[in-house]
Parts: C-alpha cells; sequence; structure tokens
C-alpha cells in the first residue's frame, strides 16, 4: 500500500500508527487480556480466590486430534426419532366426484381419439374441450367448503 507525503486523511506511516493504538490499548486497564498474557500475581498481589470463577472442567476427555467426523452418537441419541402417526384414511368418492372425473376421463378420450366416436376431427376436439372443462369446472364446484364462523370477521385461507 503506497501512502501520499501531505495526506490529510492519515499519517504517513501506518504501521507507526497501529502501533501507537495497540500501546494505548495494553495500557488501559481494562483492556481484556488472554490468561496465558496475564502476569503471575506478586507474593503481595494475591487475587481473591472467592471472586475469581473457577476453570469449568470438561465432563469427557476427548484427545486433541478428534474431529467431528470421530464423533459417534450415544444410545439414547440413536433411539430418539421422529416418528410421524399414522395418516387417516382417504374418504370414499361420491357418486358425483366420479362421474365428475368420467367426465374427464371422456374428455381427454375425444380429444386424443377422434376417430373413436365416428364423428369428424372437427367436431371431437372442441367437444372433448368443453367435456375436460365442464368435468374440471364440475369437480371445483363440488369442493367441499367449511362451515363459515359467524363470530370471526377475520380474512379466509
Amino acid at each position: 500500500m503506497s501512502t501520499r507525503r501531505d495526506n490529510a486523511d492519515g499519517p504517513e506511516d501506518i504501521d507507526a500508527a497501529f502501533a501507537e493504538i495497540i500501546a494505548d490499548l495494553e495500557r488501559d486497564e481494562n483492556f481484556a487480556r488472554w490468561p496465558e498474557d496475564r502476569e503471575p500475581a506478586g507474593e503481595d498481589e494475591r487475587p481473591d480466590t472467592a471472586t475469581e470463577p473457577k476453570p469449568v472442567e470438561p465432563t469427557s476427555i476427548e484427545p486433541a486430534d478428534s474431529g467431528p467426523r470421530d464423533w459417534t452418537p450415544t444410545t439414547a441419541e440413536e433411539d430418539e426419532h421422529y416418528v410421524p402417526p399414522e395418516p387417516p384414511p382417504l374418504p370414499t368418492p361420491r357418486v358425483t366426484t366420479l362421474a365428475g372425473i368420467a367426465v374427464i376421463v371422456v374428455g381427454v378420450l375425444f380429444a386424443l381419439v377422434p376417430g373413436l366416436a365416428g364423428l369428424s376431427g372437427t367436431v371431437t376436439l372442441p367437444l372433448g374441450l368443453v367435456l375436460i372443462s365442464g368435468g374440471i369446472g364440475w369437480l371445483l364446484l363440488r369442493l367441499r367448503q367449511p362451515p363459515r364462523s359467524s363470530d370471526d370477521d377475520g380474512a379466509q385461507v
């Protein structure tokens, strides 16, 4: 990184400025230090053992070279897995539902195989499309609507 002379943005020597900032932080008593960086307490400066936290010992000692792939689950963790409940049985379709599906199937057959009805293709293709549309419309109109509660004025999804 090159610095410009007579720069109004900052000092010319960035390393010296950084060292000055670090020196100021190290002189600060509130600056957090690593436990290894602390100077040992002298004979007249004994820390109060009641106020200092005691180191927490790990419950299980693992070798230093272990990694995430070396982990094996305990038996309790292996046994605990989610088992979904049994789904409810499908309702039996009503006769009107079966009639709507049959109309759609006949419409698809008329559209794909025009000679099936013995009519020309110019008649069976529009007839098939009308039957498919009518069957889908019939099924949509026959959908069950949940009863509306009279005490709720909110949006219905």
